[in-house]
């Protein structure tokens, strides 16, 4: 498998992660809760999400690369703010969307 396949199957599985949270009720998409998921276990549940993503990527290098190349706090940040950027059309729904058609049907 070529390393561009690799990297376009992990940014695929860090969109759907990104947006998992926000689309489903249940938690991490196993159980579900009996008074429903608030707003902040579901950024719990996505920010777990985000460090199962990077797990997944280290793995990944080091399966490819053979060695893991070491990252500054500057990598993680921007990975965070990109698994934000992915996060948003659950974001969006979850908080706008389904109350608006909710309201017009």
């Amino acid at each position: 498998m070529s390393s561009s396949v690799v990297v376009w199957f992990l940014v695929f599985i860090a969109l759907v992660l990104a947006n998992l949270p926000w689309f489903t009720e249940k938690l991490f998409a196993v159980k579900s809760l009996p008074e429903g998921k608030k707003f902040s276990t579901r950024l719990i549940e996505w920010f777990v999400f985000y460090f199962i993503i990077g797990s997944i990527a280290l793995g990944l290098e080091t399966k490819l690369n053979g060695a893991r190349h070491e990252q500054g706090w500057e990598f993680y940040v921007v990975t965070l703010c990109l698994f934000m950027v992915f996060a948003l059309p659950g974001v969006i729904f979850q908080i706008d969307l389904k109350h608006y058609l909710r309201t017009k049907s």
